[in-house]
């Protein structure tokens, strides 16, 4: 099928029903279906209404590196920044820059991702022309055990980054999603290289995946309970050059961040029944309490109030959690 002469025919301003796309096109309307869910998930804002057909409310953005620059202004770290088409991880891109020595400061962008990573292992799905995935390569020089609220400091510099954009209060889910309503739509991992000699860090990434611009219906079918986007949630487009430049400006603030108010105030967890999945260990259900210094989960269970350092801790009613 010609693909772009589909999106010229989207463009039409009016509906256009599959059978009449197909006739134009020479093709089937099944193909035509396969081959619009497939421009859906490349960001292309096409609306589908039944007995109607199909039309294009809105071109896809693209992210632009002098866009986002323009927006960064004269910020310190605006001369490193690289913007990516497409790469396995932006944090696996930083990782090799950092052990080649890049700066302090670097930052990668990407359209998209084929291999994103997320806590535990996970997959990100990083679907091209709707999210911001973004990594950031700092070399704070001290131990580890100094950098344990890193990532609960990313996750308040990423909320407050789609506040001041969009103007949307993002909720924080122990201990590096941001939520709104009951999905998913941003997650961080923070990955560190530790010299053998000193112990001290050599350098640190903080990686955030953040959905912008996704239909509902363009996520795989096994996400769709658990991952939104902040058009899904809230209806309203991001410019995402805007977006990345402010979460590279806010992000900018790490390891030195006040973070702790903030965080307990958008957890979503606190108050909540939740269950402790940890590795080798039977689920334990409790009520969180508080967020600690060093970030972690106070939560009150059968056995007395406990300390939750790792692993993961489901929310009663979020993301299809319901014991």
């Amino acid at each position: 099928m010609d693909k772009q002469k589909l999106i010229e025919l989207l463009r039409a301003g009016s509906y256009v029903s599959g059978a009449e796309l197909g006739k134009r096109l020479g093709v089937t309307r099944a193909a035509v279906s396969k081959a619009i869910a497939a421009l859906k998930r490349e960001g292309w804002a096409i609306e589908s209404v039944p007995n109607r057909g199909h039309r294009l409310a809105a071109e896809p953005d693209r992210l632009d590196r002098a866009a986002i620059l323009a927006a960064l202004g004269e910020h310190p770290w605006a001369g490193t920044l690289e913007l990516l088409d497409t790469v396995d991880s932006t944090n696996n891109y930083l990782k090799t820059l950092g052990a080649a020595g890049a700066p302090h400061g670097t930052a990668a962008v990407a359209d998209c991702q084929t291999g994103g990573r997320g806590r535990l292992g996970r997959r990100f799905d990083s679907a091209p022309g709707s999210g911001i995935y973004l990594s950031v390569l700092l070399r704070p020089a001290c131990p580890p055990q100094e950098l344990l609220t890193l990532t609960a400091q990313a996750a308040v510099a990423v909320r407050r980054a789609v506040r001041t954009i969009t103007g949307t209060e993002a909720g924080i889910k122990w201990v590096n999603d941001l939520v709104l309503g009951s999905r998913k739509i941003c997650g961080i991992l923070t990955e560190l290289s530790i010299e053998a000699e000193s112990g001290l860090v050599s350098y640190a990434v903080v990686g955030v995946g953040i959905n912008c611009n996704r239909p509902a219906e363009s996520f795989p079918p096994e996400l769709r309970e658990t991952a939104g986007s902040i058009l899904s949630q809230t209806g309203k487009r991001v410019d995402r050059n805007a977006l990345a430049a402010e979460m590279i400006r806010a992000l900018s603030a790490l390891p030195d961040l006040d973070w702790r108010e903030e965080y307990r105030a958008a957890c979503v967890n606190l108050g909540k029944e939740v269950q402790i999945l940890a590795p080798g260990k039977e689920p334990q259900t409790g009520v969180a309490l508080d967020v600690g210094p060093e970030a972690e989960l106070i939560v009150r269970t059968e056995a007395g109030v406990e300390t939750v350092q790792s692993g993961e801790v489901s929310v009663r009613g979020l993301y299809g959690y319901v014991p």
